[in-house]
């Protein structure tokens, strides 16, 4: 009798389940909803091109008069509501972004995956501990100090390292991973720029830095746990194995890399971020504590890496299928080069630009946009709704649940950026004389550096990173790809090329 009673309890359970899925498919705006398993078929098989799937769910949503969003149904171990909204409209993402910025926080979920790595830093906090944060850098990323002192770091590396490496490939016709030589780069800029010390993982030799390698492998396995429901890489981290305990063992290398520098700065002060934040106090009025300056210089570290470099991989790849592009891009440096060093050509490949001459490329600041336009290096975001909410199209999104805007879907939408969306053209960046470069109106159009309260105060700084190590390839080299290569995504956080971005490098002649 017991197990007949189970049974029918079991088979009532089950029915209810089969029909409220039937009943949510029936109200959504997405993929196809199966019982039990929701949309979780569909978004496997697309695994490999999730950010195109994606965009091509939002597109079939979208007319001319109606707003690109959608919803994806998913099992309830994964998220709270059983499903998770997708918009890439310019006026919802504003609405999460800056008219409702409060209601649509990073969210426990986030917050958990990530505390073991990036703690209450800058990058994974809320409210009060991330405003105290936010104002505190805010004031170090005006200062010309700063500035000048990334122009130090990013013009020492190209000159001592990147060229060398450059060189010495092109001489004997190797090709080189130029998305790995990229992150080396902008890793030990902003090490550098962070806290004053240089990993030098971009050397001749390209050697395994046992700092930059447990990063690495500290920020992918964090980065699984965003894929797997909470309590299966909770058990992993209980019993340290899988990608727990490998977290574990990095993050013990990480931070005693980090109490290293910390310790050299507290005798010897330097002008690097974490010696500014040293002096500064918390919400309480107290000194920060080792343990979250620590936080706060990874937070810098993790932001200020990946995103310039996967950006300057596919300006590069783009580059070098957009041959009118490059001209442009050349003359144009030229043309700069010649006002600020004369006419003689070897002064122009002698020093990298400084940042006062890449303030005036207009149109590589332009390549750049476009660039990050069509592949943003952070292609989705993700955001908690705190509190029952509508969003400006009319999809109600209830408290508990998950919006994601797709930035990849925002720059490949005709209703957006009209007919030619699709297109790698700079010029829609600048002004009809081509001699300015302009945003569009709508901000909310473009937020390749996220957009309202959270945007990223080294916006400045990347740009100008990027520009000076372009200019530093380009100057001095045409790129052709490796043959054979494949150009494909990663499907990641971060938009990594899957196999790096492999080319060979052919000398250029200048003309003054």
């Amino acid at each position: 009798m017991e197990t007949l009673t189970l049974l029918y309890t079991i088979v009532a359970v089950a029915s209810t389940y089969v029909l409220w899925f039937h009943l949510l498919s029936r109200r959504l705006s997405g993929p196809k909803v199966y019982p039990l398993v929701g949309s979780l078929p569909v978004l496997f098989a697309n695994r490999s091109r999730i950010h195109d799937w994606i965009a091509s769910n939002l597109r079939l949503t979208g007319g001319l008069a109606t707003y690109q969003t959608c919803t994806i149904a998913v099992p309830c171990l994964a998220y709270k509501q059983g499903f998770f909204t997708v918009t890439c409209h310019p006026k919802n993402i504003e609405h999460i972004l800056r008219t409702r910025f409060d209601n649509y926080p990073k969210g426990p979920k986030w917050q958990t995956a990530f505390h073991d790595l990036l703690g209450q830093g800058i990058f994974n906090s809320d409210g009060e501990t991330w405003l105290i944060q936010r104002k505190t850098a805010a004031l170090e990323f005006t200062t010309r100090t700063l500035r000048q002192a990334m122009d130090r770091w990013v013009n020492r590396t190209i000159k001592n390292r990147l060229w060398k490496i450059l060189d010495q490939a092109a001489d004997n016709n190797l090709s080189v991973d130029l998305q790995d030589l990229l992150l080396r780069l902008t890793f030990d800029n902003i090490c550098g720029l962070t806290f004053g010390k240089d990993p030098e993982t971009l050397s001749p030799e390209l050697p395994e830095n046992p700092f930059s390698v447990a990063f690495d492998t500290a920020t992918e396995a964090t980065l699984q746990r965003m894929l797997y429901p909470g309590f299966l890489w909770k058990l992993q981290k209980l019993f340290c194995v899988g990608a727990e305990k490998r977290l574990k063992k990095s993050l013990e290398v990480v931070e005693n890399y980090m109490n290293d520098a910390i310790d050299a700065r507290k005798e010897a002060p330097s002008d690097d971020l974490l010696s500014r934040f040293m002096k500064k106090r918390d919400v309480d009025g107290n000194l920060f504590p080792s343990s979250v300056l620590q936080r706060i210089a990874l937070n810098f570290v993790l932001a200020g890496r990946d995103t310039s470099s996967v950006a300057l991989s596919w300006f590069f790849w783009l580059v070098m299928n957009h041959p009118d592009v490059e001209r442009k891009i050349i003359t144009e440096i030229s043309t700069v080069l010649k006002e600020t060093r004369g006419s003689d050509v070897q002064k122009w490949i002698d020093e990298p630009l400084v940042f006062d001459e890449a303030d005036k490329l207009m149109y590589l600041k332009a390549a750049l946009a476009e660039t990050l336009r069509l592949y943003p290096s952070v292609p989705q975001d993700f955001k908690y709704v705190m509190s029952d909410d509508v969003l400006p199209d009319g999809t109600f999104v209830p408290a508990g649940s998950t919006v994601t805007y797709s930035i990849y879907s925002v720059g490949r939408m005709k209703t957006i950026w009209g007919e030619d969306c699709m297109e790698f053209r700079p010029e829609r960046w600048l002004s009809a004389k081509e001699d300015r470069f302009e945003s569009p109106k709508d901000g909310y159009k473009f937020v390749a550096f996220n957009a309202g309260p959270r945007t990223c105060l080294g916006k400045d700084l990347a740009y100008l990173q990027m520009k000076s190590a372009a200019s530093a390839v380009l100057l001095r080299y045409r790129l052709s790809p490796a043959p054979g290569h494949r150009v494909e995504q990663k499907m990641s956080l971060t938009l990594f090329m899957k196999n790096g971005l492999r080319v060979f490098l052919h000398p250029r002649t200048l003309a003054a």
